[in-house]
C-alpha cells in the first residue's frame, strides 16, 4: 500500500521540479507586477490588474488553450522560440512549468502586492533622504518588511504548481515519465481499473507536500517576522 512505485516517484519528483521552476521564473515578473500596481498609477491599470488576475476566473483549460496556441510549434512565439533558439516548449516537462507558473501568478502577484501596501513609506522617504539610492532603499528596507509577505507568495505559487491540472494537461498532454505530473498521474490512476491503491499513495503524498510546505513556510515566517521586529 505504502511502497511507491517507479512511475509514482517519477511524477513526485516531477511536480516537485516544476513547482520549484515556476516559482523561480515567476519571481521577478510576479514583484514587478505587485510593484506596478501597488505603486504607480498608470492608464490602462485596472485593465492590466484584469489581466494579471484572469487565469483565476477563467477555467484552466482556457489558459493551457491560450498557451498551445501561442506557444505551440505552430504558435507565432513557439516558432521565434523554435527558431532562434531551438526549444520547444509544448508537450514538454519545461511546458508544466509554464503552465503552472501562469496559473500561480495572479496569486504570487496579490500576496506580495497586500505586503508592499502595508510597507510603511515614512520608512522608504527617510532612507531616501539619508542618501540611499532608491536600489539601496529597496533592497535595504522595502525587501525586509515584505519578506513574510514574499515568503507567503512564494508558497501560495508552489502549493498552486503541485496542484496545476486544468492548464497543464491541455498544453502538454499526460505523456509518461514527461509531463505527467502528480496530478496527472493521479487522474491516471482513477480511470485505470484496479488504480485504486495508486490514486490514494499519490493523494496521500499530495497532503504530505502540502502540509510540509505550510509548516515549513510559517516556521520561516514566524522567524523573518522576529528578525524584521528587531
Amino acid at each position: 500500500m505504502f511502497d511507491l512505485s517507479a512511475n509514482e516517484i517519477a511524477a513526485i519528483e516531477l511536480s516537485l521540479r516544476v513547482g520549484l521552476w515556476s516559482v523561480a521564473g515567476g519571481l521577478l515578473p510576479a514583484l514587478a507586477a505587485a510593484w506596478l500596481l501597488a505603486r504607480c498609477d498608470f492608464p490602462g491599470k485596472l485593465l492590466f490588474d484584469g489581466l494579471i488576475h484572469l487565469p483565476l476566473v477563467v477555467p484552466p483549460v482556457v489558459i493551457g488553450y491560450l498557451l498551445l496556441v501561442l506557444l505551440g510549434r505552430n504558435g507565432p512565439l513557439g516558432q521565434l522560440l523554435d527558431a532562434w533558439f531551438g526549444l520547444t516548449v509544448a508537450f514538454t516537462w519545461q511546458g508544466a512549468a509554464v503552465a503552472s507558473a501562469v496559473m500561480a501568478f495572479p496569486l504570487m502577484v496579490r500576496a506580495m502586492r497586500l505586503s508592499l501596501e502595508t510597507v510603511d513609506r515614512k520608512l522608504e522617504a527617510a532612507a531616501r533622504t539619508l542618501g540611499a539610492p532608491p536600489w539601496q532603499v529597496f533592497a535595504t528596507v522595502t525587501l525586509p518588511l515584505m519578506a513574510p509577505g514574499l515568503l507567503a507568495a512564494l508558497l501560495l505559487g508552489f502549493a498552486r504548481s503541485l496542484g496545476e491540472f486544468g492548464a497543464t494537461i491541455t498544453f502538454v498532454s499526460n505523456i509518461p515519465g514527461e509531463t505527467r505530473t502528480l496530478p496527472l498521474a493521479l487522474y491516471t490512476f482513477t480511470q485505470t481499473p484496479g488504480g485504486e491503491a495508486g490514486a490514494l499513495r499519490l493523494a496521500m503524498v499530495s497532503v504530505l507536500l502540502a502540509l510540509l510546505a505550510l509548516a515549513g513556510s510559517e516556521l520561516l515566517a514566524r522567524r523573518l517576522r522576529r528578525q524584521v521586529a528587531g
